[in-house]
Parts: structure tokens; sequence; C-alpha cells
């Protein structure tokens, strides 16, 4: 049989025919051909779904499930209430605005489960139900039992921790909503990301707000050369300390940090500086909690997850969707587009895609790398279907649309097009590079320090598929580990990063470390770059929110901006150097640039050498020894100059080179290149040189 087929081009320039069954991945990638079969049934199971989609009125009208569930208000003030419960007897609106009568205002049972009301306006033609008024369904099961829930589509929840239950669902329906004044900005070529929590973005110990990091954050970000905002803990999430990884209320921007309105404006901000705003979107699982959250919300266990042990995160301690079955797939994408559509993010970064992918959900899982691990009986063949299908869906409605996998197992073809086989991510989280920089620096001396096998883990990534690389996430500053800059200098943070005290060798180490550890890491690592707020100027100590193990203190639950303010602190050089690195990644585009391609990485002198983006890196990770006239390969030709340096003093560097200086290639081979140069390298550090 011959298959249909379509060209497409990939990043080498090269035009490949693909078949349409789902198996082109095998033709980017000769190792999956024994996995065609493979390959083609995962394909098949899309399509299945994707039609299931068709056949409910198409993607454009099933994905805006929130104007038809929930809570929504037509002009003339009328009130459109409805909610999936299938398990339902009866069902009922209550609220502040009918005292809590059960009998007051009975829901109509219509059709699959589903119960509505509607809510005629008053006489003045205003809505019945007040704006901010607290709101909730109740229902009774088949056994007569009586339940009280928060609707699954609210759009605010609010919090009163004096009182149990804890959590209310809002009627929202403010006279005028926030108007967006600024367009979305096109899809960066090169990204830059910087992580950021709403809530620990005060010095102070306290909650931040929305409205603080508009005014005093994206400034920052702006300054430092970012061009992508990712947004954590934004769905509302009952435990602050969860790091708003156990939702509670998918449709609801958390109340901690302020008003909808707020956090439409500080996107809106953000689009203002060019930036995009991605949101970390929880849909590898939910909340166990009952009363205030999605567990047995009609009174099953297999609502809007699995029934029984497969229901069931047994490390995380949360329910697990049932992405199989239509309901759940409709609510899971109607809460990406609202998102998308109402508070104008720009993509996602899924969270715990590892748990997503496989039954196992990666528990005491260690991946080796062999491609039978993806496919087969280990496979959740319906999440897999489920992140085909929002990011088909995403990709296709959203043209600029960003999606990154936070995967620890990297599947092939996680990064590729649906349509050849693949997921359909942008981009996956490199996740072994922070844990290889966190482990060299527990367990090993510098002079120990492998070039060898830093340079393997920085380029060890799928050829055609993207990579974002960090150096460390949230995940490397949670309490019980270090940042890299406590790691580095620990208790010396405290006593000798002022400018009016002597240069110490540890001090020296850290901040010289710190600034190579973020350039390679940057320049060799991946396609895109991430980093976690305050890390960029070596932020102090970790992070750790109130909870009881430390007496409810927000001490640790904050981003000590002050030190990075005082200008007599040495903070400044390395908020600095990160500028500096993201304005020449800006200039040259290394990340959309081709794999680097590494010429030396010597173990008894520590040097290594890459060009990239039309560059040449040059570091000397030597702890001791600088080397005059040394000799480095390049395939540029002609004369070349420092576009970055880490030794300048504008970094806390030790001025020993001249910014000024010109290099003029000599012809011949060294190192596999065509010309060469001799430059100047002390220890410790980094320089990138363009041509002139």
């Amino acid at each position: 049989m011959v298959l249909d087929t379509f060209d497409t081009e990939v990043e080498t320039g090269r035009v490949l025919t693909m078949p349409t069954d789902g198996t082109g991945l095998s033709i980017l990638d000769p190792w999956l051909e024994p996995f065609k079969d493979d390959l083609r049934a995962r394909y098949t199971h899309f399509k299945t779904y994707e039609s299931k989609v068709q056949e409910q009125g198409g993607f454009e009208s099933f994905t805006e499930g929130h104007k038809y569930f929930g809570f929504n208000v037509a002009k003339d003030g009328t009130i459109t209430y409805r909610e999936w419960v299938p398990n339902a007897t009866t069902a009922s609106l209550v609220g502040e605005f009918n005292k809590w009568d059960v009998d007051a205002h009975p829901m109509k049972k219509i059709e699959n489960g589903v119960f509505e009301i509607v809510l005629g306006p008053t006489s003045k033609g205003t809505p019945v139900i007040a704006h901010n008024s607290k709101v909730k369904i109740t229902i009774t099961t088949p056994k007569g039992e009586r339940l009280y829930r928060l609707p699954a589509w609210i759009r605010r929840v609010t919090q009163d921790l004096e009182v149990s239950p804890a959590y209310d669902a809002v009627f929202w329906n403010p006279d005028k909503s926030y108007e967006f004044k600024h367009p979305r900005p096109k899809r960066p070529t090169s990204l830059r990301v910087y992580e950021a929590h709403v809530g620990i973005s005060s010095s102070e110990p306290r909650i931040g707000n929305y409205s603080e990091f508009t005014r005093n954050v994206i400034p920052r970000i702006a300054y430092l050369g970012y061009n992508t905002i990712q947004l954590m803990a934004i769905m509302e999430h009952a435990y602050y300390a969860s790091f708003g990884y156990q939702v509670t209320s998918f449709f609801a921007p958390s109340s901690r940090y302020g008003t909808p309105e707020e956090l439409m404006e500080l996107v809106d901000v953000a689009h203002s500086y060019g930036i995009t705003v991605l949101l970390d979107v929880v849909h590898s699982h939910a909340s166990s909690n009952v009363l205030d959250g999605l567990n047995m919300f009609d009174g099953t266990d297999n609502c809007y997850f699995h029934g029984g042990g497969r229901g069931h995160h047994e490390l995380w301690d949360s329910r697990l969707f049932n992405y199989g079955h239509v309901p759940v797939l409709q609510f899971l994408l109607s809460n990406l587009r609202y998102w998308m559509d109402v508070y104008q993010f720009d993509g996602f970064r899924f969270d715990g895609v590892t748990s997503m992918l496989y039954k196992h959900h990666g528990i005491l899982y260690g991946f080796s790398g062999n491609y039978h691990e993806y496919f087969g009986d280990l496979v959740d063949e319906d999440g897999v279907m489920y992140l085909q299908i929002a990011n088909k869906f995403l990709h296709d409605k959203y043209p600029d649309v960003i999606t990154i996998a936070e995967d620890v197992s990297g599947m092939p073809g996680s990064c590729r097009p649906v349509r050849e086989g693949g997921v359909g991510f942008d981009y996956r989280l490199a996740m072994a590079i922070p844990d290889m920089w966190i482990k060299l620096l527990k367990e090993t001396k510098d002079e120990d320090w492998n070039m060898g096998k830093i340079v393997h883990t920085l380029t060890n990534r799928r050829h055609l598929e993207k990579a974002i690389t960090y150096c460390e996430s949230h995940d490397q500053a949670l309490v019980g580990d270090k940042t890299i800059a406590f790691w580095l200098m620990d208790k010396e943070m405290y006593t000798n990063m002022s400018d009016m005290t002597d240069r110490t060798p540890i001090i020296d180490r850290g901040m010289a470390l710190h600034k190579l550890i973020r350039l390679m890491t940057h320049g060799l690592g991946g396609e895109g770059y991430l980093n976690f707020e305050g890390n960029e100027f070596g932020h102090p100590e970790w992070l750790d929110f109130p909870r009881q193990g430390n007496n409810s203190s927000f001490h640790y639950a904050r981003r000590q901006w002050n030190v990075l303010d005082d200008k007599l602190l040495r903070y400044k050089y390395l908020n600095e150097w990160d500028k500096a690195v993201q304005n020449v990644e800006e200039q040259y585009g290394w990340l959309a640039s081709p794999q680097a391609y590494v010429s030396r990485k010597h173990e008894g002198d520590k040097v290594v050498v890459f060009e990239r983006g039309n560059l040449l890196f040059i570091f000397n990770f030597h702890p001791t020894n600088s080397f005059a006239d040394y000799r480095v390969g390049t395939n540029l030709a002609g004369k070349l100059h420092i576009v970055l340096n880490s030794d300048d003093p504008t970094y806390f560097g030790h001025n020993h080179i001249d910014n000024s200086s010109e290099f003029f290639t000599v012809q011949g081979d060294w190192d596999g290149r065509q010309n060469w140069i001799q430059v100047y390298i002390p220890s410790r550090t980094g320089i990138v040189l363009a041509l002139a």
C-alpha cells in the first residue's frame, strides 16, 4: 500500500517526504524504525479523539466550554449557570443571594449529566446575583446524601483562613472588565525565559501581589533583556506551600495576589515591553481536596478522574485526570483557551508531563534512554493523546503560541509536530543540566571537573527537538537544597559581599564560577534559556514557603531585591553580567542557531572552546592557571573582537583582558577548524569573540 505523504522542512534546510500515518518520526530518527507500528497506533488514537471533538461541533466550539458551563451573564443581565455532575439526582444553586436556601433555585437536568439554571435579571436589568458574592452548587446523590461544592468552572475563589471551610466561590461580574491596550508580541526567535512567582516577588516577608509585580518586577525583567516571563502558581491552589502544584480551581487566578483584572494588567504591561507571558499550567494532576477542589465532585471518585488506584498519584497525594473521557477533555482544552483568550497569555509550560505520558508516572523509574521505554504498556496512551490534541489545537488556533514540556524521560518526538507522530511541544526542559551543576558543586573540586562530561551533558539532546537549558530553576532553590550562588559562597555571602571588604578566595571563586556556569549553559545547552527569579544576581539563601515546619515564616518566601539595589553590595555585578549575556544573545541569536561545534575540551588545561551563532566561545575553568598566547581553532575568518568578557571589572572581574584587543585569524588546521588565533585567557574566565 502506498501511503499519502507530506513534505516537511527541517532545521538543516532539507525537505523530507513524510508519511501521513504518524510514522514520520522514523524518517527523522531511523532508530525508531522498529517502533513504526507503535507510532502508527499512537497517531490513530489521536485521530480517533480528534474525530470525537469534530463530532461535538469541532474545536472552535468544543474548546469554549467556559462559555457554556459555569456562570455566563448576558447583556440583559440574565445569568445562565451549568454544571456537569453526572452522579447527581438533584442540584441547586445556593449563595448569599438566596440565603443558602437549597429549595430556592433548583437546577434542571438537561442532558448527559448536565444541570442548568437560568436566572432572569432584576427589574433594573441587573443580575440577581451581586458581584463578588459567594455561591456554591449543592447536589443530592442516589444515596440521598447532600453535598456542597465550589463550581468547577468558577472564575474567582477567595480565602478566609480564619473560618472553615476556608475557600469560597465568588460570582465575579464587575461593572467594567479590563481592556487590553497592547497586542501580543510575536513569538521570540530566541527564547529567554524569566521564571517568576508573584507571591514571593516582594522583599517584605509576606505574599506579594499582581500590581506590585507589574510595577516593580517587570521593569527589572525588561532591563535584563529577557523576552518571556513564565508565571508560576497562578491557577488557584488551596495550599500556598504547594508552589501552585495542587490546583483546586482551574479557571480562577489565585486571589491571594489580587483581582483577575490586576492579573490582566500584569500580562498587558509585559506585552507593552515586548515580553511574552507563559502560564505554568498544571493538567498533570489536581488537588485531592474535596470541599474546595474537583475530587469527589459528584460524590464519586471517577467524575473528572480515573477511579480507584489509577486515579491517585502516590507521591503527590493528588488526583489523576481521565484524559480519555470526553467531558474531561473539554474541561482541560477549554481551560487552555480560557487562559489564552481571557487573560491573553502567550503559551504554557506544562508541568508534570512525565506523569501524563506514563502509567508509572515516573515514580521510582530511572529512564535509561532505551527506546522500549517510550512504547508499549508503560505508556499512558490517553495522556499522550491529550497532549497531542492540546498542542495541535493551540498551534492551529494561535500561530505564535509557545508550549514547553517539563519531562524527564526524553520521549522521542516530544518536540516534533503531531502530524509526524510527535507530541507537538515547541520545547522541553533540559532537566539533566541543573542536576549536573549541583552535583558537581556538591561533590567535586574545581580541579577535578571533567570538561568532557560537562560538555556531553550540555549537548546531549535530541537532534531537531528544541530544549530549554538552565543552570537552576525553582526546584534547585527549594529548602533542602541551595542556589548555585549559595553552594559556591555559603556563609561568606553574609559577611563578604560588600565592596567595602577585601576580595576573599571564596567570594572570588564563587563570583567567577557563577558567571562561567551561566554563560556556558546559555551558549551550549539548548535552543532556549531559563532563569529563576533572583538567581541572576546570586540570590542568597534558599526558598521555603510558610508551613508548619517553619512556624509559618515568610522569611525565605521572598526575593531580596534590597541586596541587589544596595550599590555597596556585589550582587550588582552578577546582575549586570546576566544583562550583558541576554543582550549579546539578542544581538547574535546563538539560541536560534544550530547546535554548537565544540573544538576543544582539554582536561588538563580545563579549557573549552566552541563556536555557535558566528561567535567563538572560550572558557578557562582552571582554578589557578592562566594561559598567554593560547591557540584556539575557529572557522571564522578575519578580525575578531571581544563582545563578552567575564573578567571585566563591570562584572567583578580582575581586568586582566583588554576589551579593545583585536584578534586576526591565521589559516591552518587546529582542533579540526580551518583557522586559529591566539588569546590570553586568565583562570576562571570566559570570553566571547565576534567578527569585527
